[in-house]
């Protein structure tokens, strides 16, 4: 029997949209307000759960405490009030747009995580615009 185990955090950042092999012109009309030059923030909503089965021993899925301390070393200390374009390596090459957001924060989580368990990231960039991320 699988179940889901979920926890909540958020953090702050600021990013901009944009390409740096296109012109301002163009970002700016793919990206709209997005792509300013002097970048805008969020206050992201994290929703982070582990798949798998009960220990039958503990009764837990995963120990929740274990996967606060992930979130909050992983995604919570490493971008949290930053500047995701210039202070998050993977961020560097790498516009910043919820999507590819979620996708670092399930890779990064994925390497402290027993491979036993299923992942999925649901990020909120906004109350009614968010991302959801499991890996495949």
């Amino acid at each position: 029997m699988k179940i889901k185990a979920c926890r909540k955090a958020h953090f702050n950042a600021a990013h901009r949209l944009y390409r740096k092999d296109w012109s301002d012109e163009k970002n700016a009309q793919v990206f709209g307000k997005c792509s300013n030059p002097l970048y805008h923030g969020h206050n992201y909503e994290l929703v982070v759960a582990v798949i798998g089965e009960i220990d039958p021993e503990t009764g837990f899925l995963i120990d929740l405490k274990i996967l606060k301390e992930y979130i909050k070393s992983e995604v919570e200390d490493y971008m949290d009030h930053k500047n995701l374009n210039e202070e998050v390596e993977e961020f560097k090459n790498l516009n910043p747009t919820a999507e590819n957001i979620a996708v670092v924060i399930w890779d990064r989580l994925r390497k402290k995580l027993d491979e036993k368990y299923d992942i999925e990231v649901t990020l909120y960039e906004t109350p009614r615009n968010y991302v959801i991320y499991n890996g495949k």
